[in-house]
């Protein structure tokens, strides 16, 4: 069973900056063929990662807003925070060890900024 959550304005705060472990969020939509590329990978980062780093995504076409915010100019795009902060990004898709090294997520969480 998947461990990504949906992400949405009544939402977004809470589970990004009140978390307690870093969020990686997947700014996506339907019609992208990238989008759906990356979406298993990102469902496999947080299977793999359950405990120690939350997943969601958050659907550009359904919450602009929210895209604005982040500063997405294309998808799929990957925004890692940690203490409601931006500390890694990826734009387009990449093979799961280049992404993971993308965003420093190696091995372990510690790697991360």
């Amino acid at each position: 069973m998947s461990q990504v959550m949906t992400l949405d304005q009544g939402n977004f705060a809470r589970e990004i900056e009140g978390s307690e472990v870093p969020v990686l969020v997947d700014y996506w939509a339907p019609w992208c063929g990238p989008c759906r590329i990356v979406g298993p990978i990102v469902e496999e980062i947080a299977d793999e990662r359950r405990g120690a780093l939350k997943v969601g995504r958050v659907d550009v076409d359904s919450e602009p807003e929210l895209a604005v915010r982040a500063g997405v100019q294309g998808i799929p795009y990957l925004v890692l925070y940690r203490g409601g902060e931006p500390v890694a990004t990826v734009t387009g898709a990449l093979r799961k060890v280049e992404l993971e090294e993308a965003l420093g997520l190696g091995p372990g969480l510690e790697d991360v900024a």
